[in-house]
């Protein structure tokens, strides 16, 4: 298969949320596991001079395994208790943006998880910046945080990082003007959850849910790229 059809058979099913079975053989894309059974078709032997330039195993194989779960298979990597229902698992996904809400870094881990354990993470995982000249920024002049990441540590590591921290603490009056910035961040999960793949956790595989989290923020960095200016 070409790899702009499987590009694109993967972009649609991050827009619609389709599982990657219902995947519609028509739109040239290929299709899932029951789709080939259901007719009767067998995968060919596997191109050993393509595998053996790749330096991978067979591409339908390590595609599909892990990705449909088997009976009695449940949770997986980044799977925790539901704050809401205990009784149910899921999971949370940790966001960082800069000023304009555009996506930096997202992490994937259990719904239990606190998101302050996760504050430092987010920090060091910001790529770096370009576009002006001089060496590429990787960190920001200050971080913006609600109540939920108040910490001595991140403080102080933050500090260390030569980052000031802009955080509201526990007990006292929130920063003036901060409740008025949340909505940058929130617009971006918005953004990001729009994508009806990411709104619902399907993937077993925690790499596999990851690597559409980061096809999710590539779409959403060209957009803003390509908007007309005003």
């Amino acid at each position: 298969m070409d790899d702009r059809l499987c590009l694109q058979g993967i972009l649609f099913v991050l827009f619609t949320g389709i599982t990657w079975q219902q995947l519609p053989p028509e739109l040239g894309f290929g299709s899932g596991v029951s789709v080939d059974r259901s007719r009767g078709v067998r995968p060919g032997p596997p191109d050993t001079a393509r595998l053996a330039e790749l330096g991978t195993a067979d591409r339908l194989d390590t595609g599909l395994h892990g990705r449909l779960p088997r009976t009695g298979q449940k949770g997986g990597a980044g799977v925790g208790p539901s704050p809401v229902d205990r009784r149910k698992s899921g999971s949370k996904h940790h966001l960082i943006c800069d000023g304009n809400g555009t996506p930096l870094k997202a992490i994937t881990t259990g719904g239990n998880v606190p998101d302050i354990t996760q504050a430092l993470a987010l920090v060091d995982g910001i790529p770096p910046v370009s576009g002006q000249p001089g060496r590429p920024r990787k960190r920001p002049k200050s971080i913006l945080g609600d109540k939920g990441y108040d910490s001595r540590h991140v403080r102080r590591e933050l500090t260390r990082r030569r980052i000031l921290p802009v955080i509201s603490r526990r007990g006292e009056p929130d920063i003036c003007g901060l409740d008025k910035l949340r909505y940058v961040i929130e617009q971006t999960f918005a953004l990001l959850h729009q994508f009806k793949r990411l709104a619902t956790r399907w993937e077993r595989r925690l790499d596999l849910h990851d690597s559409l989290i980061s096809l999710a923020c590539a779409l959403i960095c060209w957009r803003r790229l390509n908007k007309p200016t005003p």
